[in-house]
């Protein structure tokens, strides 16, 4: 299983690295949209795990084209907080706009691999 991850926080890439890797999961990680958007061109992608709340493109952008791009390509989205004009919350859109699961930040890093298994499961 093929996994992208895209953060654009060195510390968050790190500590998923070191919490998600095992024999059946590849990581991929990317800290902007663009390196994000790279690596699905060149690579198979099974899920997308993004932070919504990025410089440049956010998230909800990436969603977007994803889903556009790809309807079949799960993703789960997480956020510590955010929103459009302080009145929405980014993890609410995501989850409108085709995110299978929304996880906040902070989180237990069990809840993200129960549902990356569950996610990939289906």
């Amino acid at each position: 299983m093929n996994i992208l991850i895209v953060d654009d926080e060195e510390y968050m890439l790190t500590m998923l690295k070191e919490s998600m890797e095992s024999d059946t999961r590849t990581l991929f990680f990317a800290e902007n949209i663009a390196d994000a958007w790279s690596i699905i061109n060149n690579e198979t992608i099974d899920l997308v795990i993004t932070d919504l709340v990025m410089p440049e493109v956010n998230g909800i952008d990436f969603i977007i084209e994803l889903k556009k791009t790809n309807d079949k390509l799960p993703v789960i989205a997480m956020s510590g907080g955010g929103g459009i004009n302080g009145r929405f919350d980014y993890l609410s859109i995501a989850k409108l706009i085709g995110a299978k699961h929304i996880l906040e930040k902070p989180f237990d890093i069990f809840k993200l691999i129960s549902l990356v298994d569950e996610t990939m499961a289906c």
